[in-house]
């Protein structure tokens, strides 16, 4: 039974204007189907097109053969040729929805098709699909030989349109591809090439013309164009494969498209089928790969991961000559090998071990030990033990024992830095040799745990905690070097602990490693830097007075890199010894926290004085002179400092300078608040105002503005006596005291008197005739009397200002 046809030719009338008309329609075409027909089967000639053409040159003009969608759900199939005089003429075939093509004949079969007319027939004869499908002998179409000779000149572009026409059979928003050929007969191959990849319910629906002036116009999928009518590769609603343009940059990311391509190249489109006839889902790469590789055809490395990974998922798939086969080719020479290849060949090797003899699989697996010994990647694991067992297995063993060995052990015994990843993938596979590194142990452990302390992000690779489950050897060596290291590493070991779960639950005490993964938790829960300390503490399982080291992990677990305050130091050292304190090498930490305490911290001068004590061998010479400042400011303020309170502060200051500038303040403070005190030694502040030091001066005016100073003044007469006499005394001492004393009468002093009630000043001038004598009560009167002349003109000035 034929199906429906019809024939639309166009002519150019005599105004030269052409009208197309159908001259030939089945009546059982509707009426909207020929009208949405029209405009498809319309040509339009190649630019410079003359009118008058002779024979050859007509038929050299491109064909549009295509396949389209209608809007029904219906399909049109259409050849379209030019006539004479600027016509044309098109047949086609319509296709009701669901309705295949006879002998479900892929439409790109029907290019070369006998049937097709170039002129309206008489008669309707026999559509050209049915003439295909009872035709016998050779087929003017597409053979297999020509797709074979036009898919390898058109190799550099093979891949990436294949990748394209896979992309726009999967995505129907995706953009068309246009594919810009001077003949329409290799736009027909570019199509039959791919519908020969597709799989069948793709490339049954896939649509196509071979020629168009006009690709923003089509509707197809697969549009082909001449080069003078190309869109700009650059223009985003299209995806341009030009064969007479340049050649495209890189292989495509694609594996089932760079599988079908090398397929296409060795000229066995045959594979296509066998592969189809595999599991897997539609544009899956893994069933072209596996049967291209068994077919002995090479393969890039991504599809060899895919063949490797499509195998290791359906390892029942294969029969043992086809996985024979695969195997061989995934253990060939290849120079183009990469880690996602050897981590796919890995999970095929994980789903045959048990399944397959081992002469299929320790080929195999000698491709991985020597992949992670000579590839660089640190992430490839060796595979089992199990895959060398059997005799074949054991001789694959005992050659890569001769050829890697030496290579492994050398590596091990290298004392290069050496990523964590690499040391556990070399003791893993050391193992798997069974090569004797027991002598290298020792030092190989010790640079493992040095690179997971200065890097504890790198203990987080899955293959650590694999490596210390299989060497029992190797898991006790490295906790105890951990542990050994822990005191002088804390807050690493901590971070460490932190990503790795080190199996640290065993027989080995592991104190320190026990104090690092108790920190975090107790930091947690609690603000108390001390009970905090006393928890980590805890967690260690013994005293410090047993082992002081558990002490210095304390101390670096809960301060790092701060400094203790004052008042914690002095918890630390009243809990345990100085003994401890000095085994452990934290004593330091108590002498900083004392040196960076605050001025006004009496903790801090109590602390340096049991420093003294407690430390007198360890102290050096800058910090010794700090701690005596502070130990002389307690002296000062519990009122047994020996005499010379100035030159000992000056002394002490230039032995402790600059790292004791804190405990200066401390000491010329409480200096300075005995000299304000009443009843302070005359010999005392005679020799302080009259050491000229600024620093030591500028100490005593700060302190004189103190609140405390400012309320005695304000309550005891006898104090603002005291203090003016001292104040207005010595004006020759030095420029320091001269600035000071005049500084401290004007803003502190003044303001103090000038607030005083007249019985209140009356009782200051009877207290300043009994500090001195009658000369100093006549001295404070003209100090207090009000200038007139700085009066008369401060309110001269006010007044211009007024005016002003």
């Amino acid at each position: 039974m034929s199906l429906p046809q019809l024939h639309y030719t166009a002519v150019t009338s005599g105004d030269g204007v052409p009208a197309g008309r159908f001259t030939a329609v089945d009546p059982a075409i509707p009426g909207p189907v020929r009208a949405e027909a029209a405009p498809i089967l319309a040509y339009d000639a190649p630019q410079d097109t003359p009118e008058r053409l002779t024979d050859a040159r007509l038929r050299a003009l491109p064909v549009a053969f295509g396949f389209t969608a209608l809007s029904d759900g219906s399909h049109l199939l259409s050849r379209t040729v030019a006539t004479g005089a600027g016509g044309f003429h098109a047949h086609a075939i319509h296709l009701l929805p669901g309705t295949p093509i006879p002998g479900r004949v892929l439409p790109v079969a029907a290019w070369g098709a006998a049937g097709w007319l170039s002129a309206s027939p008489d008669r309707m004869p026999s559509d050209p699909l049915t003439s295909m499908s009872t035709a016998h002998g050779p087929s003017r179409g597409i053979t297999r030989e020509g797709l074979g000779d036009f898919a390898v000149s058109r190799s550099p572009w093979l891949a990436a349109v294949l990748s394209d026409l896979r992309r726009v059979s999967e995505d129907p928003s995706a953009p068309p591809v246009v594919l810009v050929e001077r003949q329409s007969a290799d736009v027909a191959r570019w199509v039959a090439l791919a519908v020969a990849v597709l799989p069948r319910e793709h490339a049954e629906r896939l649509t196509f013309t071979t020629y168009t002036r006009h690709p923003g116009r089509a509707s197809h999928q697969v549009i082909g164009v001449l080069p003078e009518d190309a869109p700009d590769t650059r223009d985003p609603r299209f995806r341009v494969h030009a064969a007479a343009g340049p050649r495209p940059s890189g292989p495509a990311d694609d594996a089932w498209a760079g599988t079908a391509a090398r397929i296409w190249r060795s000229r066995s489109p045959e594979l296509f089928q066998e592969a189809a006839d595999l599991p897997g889902e539609p544009f899956a790469a893994g069933p072209l790969a596996v049967t291209a590789l068994g077919a002995g055809i090479a393969l890039g490395s991504g599809e060899r991961a895919a063949a490797a990974d499509w195998a290791a998922e359906r390892p029942y798939a294969l029969d043992e000559k086809r996985t024979r086969q695969l195997t061989d080719a995934l253990t060939a020479p290849a120079d183009d090998r990469t880690a996602a290849e050897c981590a796919a060949a890995l999970r095929l090797l994980t789903a045959l071990d048990g399944r397959c003899p081992a002469a299929v699989t320790a080929p195999l697996a000698a491709l991985l030990v020597t992949e992670a010994v000579r590839g660089g990647d640190l992430d490839l694991e060796p595979p089992a033990r199990s895959a060398f067992e059997e005799p074949a297995g054991e001789r694959a063993l005992a050659a890569l024992v001769g050829e890697l060995g030496d290579e492994v052990l050398a590596e091990l015994a290298a004392r290069a830095p050496r990523a964590v990843a690499r040391t556990v993938q070399l003791l893993r596979i050391a193992r798997l040799l069974g090569l004797d590194s027991a002598d290298l142990l020792p030092g190989v452990v010790g640079r493992l745990a040095g690179a997971l302390l200065a890097d504890p992000e790198a203990g987080g690779c899955r293959a650590l905690l694999d490596l210390l489950d299989e060497q029992f050897d190797v898991r006790t060596a490295l906790l105890g070097e951990l542990d050994r290291l822990a005191p002088d590493h804390a807050a690493g070991t901590e971070q460490l602990l932190l990503r790795v779960a080190l199996p640290f639950t065993g027989t080995q005490a592991l104190p320190h490693l026990r104090m690092c993964a108790e920190a975090p938790g107790a930091k947690a829960r609690g603000t108390d830097r001390v009970a905090v300390l006393h928890t980590v503490l805890r967690a260690a399982g013994m005293s410090p007075f047993a082992e002081p080291l558990v002490l210095r992990t304390a101390v670096g677990l809960v301060w790092g890199e701060d400094t203790p305050t004052a008042v914690e130091a002095r918890a630390l050292l009243g809990e345990t010894t100085s003994d401890a304190h000095r085994t452990a090498g934290t004593w330091s930490h108590l002498v900083d926290a004392a040196l960076a305490a605050p001025s006004g911290d009496e903790d801090a001068a109590e602390l340096a004085h049991e420093l003294l004590r407690g430390f007198p061998q360890e102290l050096g010479a800058r910090a010794r002179a700090g701690l005596m400042l502070l130990d002389f400011a307690r002296e000062l303020r519990s009122g047994t400092a020996e005499p010379g309170w100035t030159d000992r502060a000056r002394t002490l200051r230039g032995r402790a300078e600059p790292a004791g500038l804190p405990a200066v303040e401390h000491a010329f403070g409480a200096l300075a608040a005995r000299l304000l005190a009443p009843g302070r030694p005359g010999d005392e502040l005679y020799a302080f105002v009259h050491s000229d030091d600024e620093d030591l001066i500028a100490a005593y005016g700060g302190a004189a503005r103190d609140e405390a100073v400012l309320a005695l003044l304000r309550a005891d007469p006898a104090y603002v006596a005291d203090c003016f006499t001292v104040w207005n005394a010595h004006p020759h001492a030095g420029g320091a005291w001269s600035g000071t004393r005049t500084a401290l009468l004007e803003e502190v002093l003044r303001p103090v008197v000038r607030a005083l009630s007249p019985e209140d000043l009356a009782a200051v001038e009877r207290a300043v005739e009994s500090e001195g004598n009658s000369r100093t009560l006549e001295a404070f009167r003209a100090w207090n009397r009000p200038s007139r002349s700085l009066g008369r003109l401060g309110r001269r000035i006010a007044g211009r200002v007024r005016r002003g």
